[in-house]
């Protein structure tokens, strides 16, 4: 019988275990699936947290649910681990408890201190450093927050009584019984402490931050034995042979392993990351340089450009305004309009990301009338998707990339055709999404079989039976409808000033 992996996929919405059974080309074939929702917490203005035990609990109950529909844990041959990137855990090494609620990538708490290390002229160092420019959205100020917040954190942590680290490191920490305290490259690589081309936590970078290195966990790659799950979870001591943060993951199961080859991920946000190469590039749009993937003695180097909302906005509608009370009412309701009316909606709901990077900006609407109805602000958080990506489009080409023909696209969203339709008139671009929808856990899995000596290389494709979008907008109405969003992010922009 053919082996099974299991691939956990630990997201900011909702935790999923997926199991993959390898087939005899190398490829991977899902044959069953669990999922649990996670709890959001907004204790404050711009700050969202999650419960990193729930996350933990959740993920030993996907888990056993994927085992059991799969006939047993005796055909799983290795567990891979995709996260939800930069969100921050602080726990206690003695009882294995987390210290405080994790700090989620979106929250914006720290935006002050960023502020004041730019202010103070240490970007330039720091990207440089690590690809990444100064911005609450990366783990090293998130960690420093934890450790000033709980009570005595700061000293326990210098005798080694506390650990920090993100999701999958939390997760592997927990699923060795505390015997594996590590992370992937790629993870590492969104904490900015990270030096970008050594792969290695730097000391300068961790006493700018306020970090100390004791603390951090090991950096390994993506695709080798970074723990053993205790037995006693399982029934079997899986051993954990690969780990990406989401994004990354996602790319490595699009296929996407050749310079010149993106993706973007439509979730919670949405993330286009293009593959660059053997090295960095050091962007002039403040696009991020992060790590693509390192496995198999292979490191990969990619531009990454980071919307911080996109199917939160369409989650807003549906729960916090109350416009729709389901997701998939948003494409009907968008196609009942003729156009937007001139509506525009900036979902600025946790600042704005690349290539704007306003920390403090919130979430607008501009252009109603007194025609504007529910449909218009549905059809205008639609648009904003397409918008956004062609904002990080138009930032990757004046980086020196070439124009993209193809633009891969996974994730949730992605089943809105007139999203998806959107996305390719206004970027210019055919958009490609694949049948099998899961690219982050099938990345996963993918280089957890290669971690384990399933499989020689990365190469295997995901199997081909794709959705496409091909433009068919006018350029008079291209620019017509880009020039009000340019004008719609400004007054924004403005606003939080």
């Amino acid at each position: 019988m053919r082996p099974l992996i299991l691939a956990i996929d630990q997201g900011t919405t909702s935790t999923r275990a997926i199991a993959f059974e390898l087939e005899t080309d190398g490829g991977l074939s899902p044959v069953a699936v669990s999922q649990i929702e996670l709890a959001q917490h907004f204790p404050a203005s711009g700050w969202v947290e999650h419960d990193a035990a729930e996350i933990w609990t959740a993920t030993l109950q996907t888990c056993r649910e994927v085992i059991r529909k799969a006939g047993g844990v005796a055909r799983f041959a290795c567990v891979g681990i995709t996260n939800q990137r930069e969100t921050s855990v602080l726990w206690d090494v003695a009882t294995g408890q987390p210290l405080h609620r994790a700090i989620v990538w979106q929250d914006r708490r720290t935006a002050p201190v960023t502020a004041a290390l730019a202010e103070a002229g240490h970007e330039p160092m720091v990207q440089a450093a690590t690809g990444l420019i100064l911005d609450p959205y990366f783990s090293a100020t998130k960690y420093a927050w934890l450790l000033d917040a709980v009570p005595g954190a700061r000293e326990r942590a210098a005798r080694g009584e506390v650990k920090l680290g993100t999701i999958e490191s939390w997760l592997v920490w927990k699923l060795t019984g505390g015997a594996s305290h590590v992370t992937d490259a790629t993870n590492a690589s969104r904490t900015s402490l990270m030096d970008l081309r050594a792969r290695e936590w730097r000391d300068d970078l961790c006493a700018l931050f306020r970090v100390p290195r004791i603390a951090l966990p090991a950096i390994r790659s993506c695709a080798e034995t970074l723990g053993t799950c205790d037995p006693a979870l399982f029934g079997l001591a899986l051993p954990v042979t690969g780990a990406a943060g989401d994004q990354q993951a996602a790319l490595v199961g699009h296929g996407a392993l050749n310079p010149g080859d993106a993706k973007i991920t439509y979730g919670t946000g949405a993330f286009l990351v293009a593959n660059v190469g053997a090295q960095p590039v050091a962007s002039t749009r403040r696009l991020l340089g992060t790590l693509g993937y390192e496995a198999g003695g292979v490191a990969a180097y990619a531009e990454e450009g980071s919307i911080f909302s996109a199917g939160s906005a369409v989650q807003w509608l549906r729960d916090g305004a109350k416009m729709i009370s389901e997701s998939r009412q948003s494409e009907a309701m968008a196609q009942s309009l003729p156009d937007n009316g001139g509506v525009y909606l900036v979902p600025g709901f946790t600042g704005l990301g690349a290539p704007w990077w306003e920390a403090d900006a919130r979430g607008a609407v501009v252009g109603l009338t007194r025609d504007s109805g529910p449909a218009h602000f549905v059809r205008a958080a639609l648009e904003s998707l397409a918008y956004q990506t062609r904002d990080l489009l138009d930032a990757l080409a004046d980086d020196g990339a070439p124009r993209l023909k193809t633009l891969k696209v996974d994730g949730g969203v992605t089943a809105n055709a007139f999203a998806m339709q959107f996305v390719a008139d206004i970027c210019q671009v055919e958009v490609e999404r694949p049948a099998f929808q899961e690219m982050t856990a099938l990345g996963a899995a993918r280089l957890a079989a290669l971690g384990a000596g399933l499989v020689p290389d990365l190469s295997a494709a995901p199997a081909q039976a794709p959705a496409r979008w091909t433009p068919r907008m006018g350029a008079e109405e291209r620019e017509r409808l880009l020039k009000g969003w340019r004008a719609a992010v400004r007054a924004a922009i403005i606003a939080a000033k």
